[in-house]
C-alpha cells in the first residue's frame, strides 16, 4: 500500500481526477482542462522544477536568510490563495448591520453564508484587492480593477433558491453609488431632483452636488432578505397580509409589523422589558411598536392598553416599486404581480413598461427607447419580451422597517450571493457576545 501511494503515477491519477471533477466538470468549462498538463509536469515529467524551480531550492539550502524569507512568503500566499478560494467558492460570513430581518437575525449577528447551497458564482470582475470589497480601507478609491470582466457564469450547486429561504444577495440598486453618500439609494436622490428640477436640470445638478460612480454586480452591497416569491410566482399583498399564488403567506412567528397602541396610561419599562420589544417610540396614549403577532396579542390582554391596531399604508406614493403613484400600491397593498423567470414571454405595453423597462436596460443589457407610444428594444419595436435570467422577490422579516424588493424591485439571478444557514458568531454593542445565539439554525 506504501509503495501505492508513493508511486507518482498514481499520485497523479488522483490529482488528476480531482482536478477534473473540481474544475472541468464542476465549472462546465472545458478550457480548464489546459491544466492537465502542469500537473502531469508536477508530479511525472519534472520539466519546470528541472530548469526553473531547482535553482530555489539551491539558494534556499545556501542562504538561511532567504530560505526563511522565502517561508513566510510561501506561507502567507498559500493562505491568501485557500482562504480566497474559500471565500469564493464555498462560503463566506456576513455581518447583520440593520434590523430588517429583526427577530430572525440581530444586529451583530454573523452569518455562515453558504455559497454550495445555489451555486457559487464566479467573479465578474476577478482582479481584486483579496479580504477587500468594494473599497480600499481608509480611502473611497476601488479595491478592484475592470481591466477583466467575465460574463455571469455560476456553478453547479445542492439546490435553488426557494419560497422562504433566508437569501444573502448583491444590492441590485446599488449599481450606480453616490460616493459622498452611500447610505443612500441613488435612484432614490435621483427621483427628487427630477421631481424639484425636471427630467434634465435635476440629473444635470445631481451630478454637480455628488460623484456618480457605476458598481459591477459583484462588488455592490451585500443584502440579507428572505425569499417570499420565486419565479413564475404571482405575488399580491392587502392590508399587510402577503398571498403567493391566491393563497396567504404560511405564519411565521418571527415576523414583525408596525402597531399603534393606545393605553389609558404610561407603559412601565418592566411591561416593555417582559414583552421583549426592541424597536418602539413614542408615549401615553400612544406608542408605535415592532411587534410579532404573539407579542401583539400578550399586549392587547394587558388592562392598560385601550386598542392595538395594525399600521396599514393605503397612501400611494412613487416610493413603492415600479414608482407610479398613479398605480396606487404602497408597502402594505402592492400588486398583483407575476415575478419573472427565464424563457417566460411577456406582453409589453405602455401600462406595464415601468415594470420592467429596469429589467430589460440594467439587468439583460438592452436598449430600451420608446417613440411615438411604440417600443423598441435594440432598435426594433417590441410588442412582448422574454426574460434571459430567473428573478425573486425579496422582503424582510420586520416588514414596516425594511428597504426591500417592494422598494427597488425583482432580484435577478446574477445577485443572488448565498443561503444563510446558521450563525456563527453574535455580538451586541456593548453587552458582549450573545452565547445563546451561536449556531442556530436560520429559519
Amino acid at each position: 500500500m506504501k509503495k501505492i501511494l508513493k508511486n507518482r503515477w498514481f499520485r497523479f491519477g488522483i490529482a488528476a481526477v480531482a482536478y477534473v471533477l473540481l474544475t472541468t466538470v464542476w465549472s462546465g468549462n472545458l478550457w480548464m482542462l489546459l491544466g492537465l498538463p502542469l500537473i502531469y509536469d508536477h508530479y511525472i515529467s519534472r520539466l519546470f522544477y528541472r530548469y526553473v524551480w531547482r535553482h530555489n531550492d539551491a539558494l534556499r539550502a545556501k542562504s538561511p536568510l532567504y530560505n526563511s524569507i522565502y517561508g513566510w512568503i510561501d506561507a502567507i500566499v498559500w493562505a491568501t490563495v485557500v482562504a480566497t478560494l474559500i471565500h469564493i467558492f464555498v462560503f463566506q460570513l456576513y455581518v447583520v448591520p440593520t434590523s430588517s430581518m429583526e427577530r430572525t437575525i440581530l444586529i451583530g449577528d454573523y452569518l455562515y453564508v453558504s455559497k454550495l447551497s445555489y451555486g457559487p458564482q464566479v467573479p465578474n470582475t476577478p482582479v481584486a484587492m483579496p479580504f477587500v470589497y468594494n473599497t480600499m480601507p481608509f480611502s473611497q478609491s476601488k479595491s478592484y480593477s475592470e481591466c477583466i470582466k467575465w460574463p455571469y457564469h455560476r456553478l453547479r450547486g445542492f439546490g435553488k433558491v426557494e419560497r422562504n429561504d433566508v437569501v444573502v444577495f448583491n444590492f441590485p440598486a446599488g449599481d450606480t453609488v453616490l460616493v459622498e453618500n452611500q447610505a443612500v439609494t441613488y435612484y432614490d436622490v435621483l427621483r427628487e431632483y427630477t421631481n424639484h428640477y425636471g427630467k434634465e436640470e435635476g440629473r444635470r445638478r445631481l451630478y454637480n452636488d455628488y460623484t456618480v460612480i457605476a458598481r459591477p454586480v459583484d462588488k455592490r452591497e451585500n443584502y440579507i432578505k428572505r425569499c417570499v416569491a420565486v419565479p413564475g410566482d404571482t405575488l399580491e399583498i392587502r392590508n399587510t397580509q402577503v398571498y403567493i399564488n391566491g393563497a396567504p403567506q404560511e405564519p411565521m412567528p418571527t415576523r414583525q409589523h408596525l402597531y399603534i397602541v393606545k393605553t389609558s396610561s404610561p407603559l412601565t419599562g418592566y411591561a416593555i422589558e417582559r414583552l421583549d420589544v426592541r424597536e418602539y417610540n413614542g408615549s401615553a396614549p400612544y406608542y408605535y411598536m415592532s411587534l410579532t403577532e404573539e407579542q401583539a396579542a400578550e399586549l392587547a390582554a394587558m388592562k392598560s392598553v385601550v386598542e392595538i391596531v395594525r399600521y396599514d399604508n393605503q397612501q400611494p406614493s412613487e416610493d413603492s416599486y415600479p414608482h407610479v403613484a398613479a398605480w396606487g400600491w404602497t408597502q402594505d397593498n402592492y400588486g398583483p404581480i407575476v415575478i419573472p423567470a427565464r424563457g417566460a414571454t411577456v406582453e409589453l405595453t405602455m401600462q406595464n413598461l415601468p415594470l420592467y423597462e429596469r429589467i430589460i436596460e440594467q439587468y439583460e443589457q438592452h436598449s430600451l427607447t420608446v417613440r411615438d407610444g411604440v417600443i423598441y428594444i435594440d432598435g426594433k419595436p417590441r410588442q412582448d419580451y422574454t426574460f434571459a435570467m430567473d428573478y425573486y422577490f425579496m422582503m424582510g422579516d420586520n416588514r414596516h422597517n425594511s428597504a426591500d424588493s417592494r422598494f427597488w424591485g425583482f432580484v435577478p439571478e446574477d445577485h443572488i450571493v448565498g443561503k444563510a444557514l446558521f450563525i456563527a458568531f453574535s455580538k451586541q454593542e456593548g453587552e458582549g457576545i450573545r452565547w445563546n445565539r451561536l449556531f442556530r439554525k436560520i429559519r
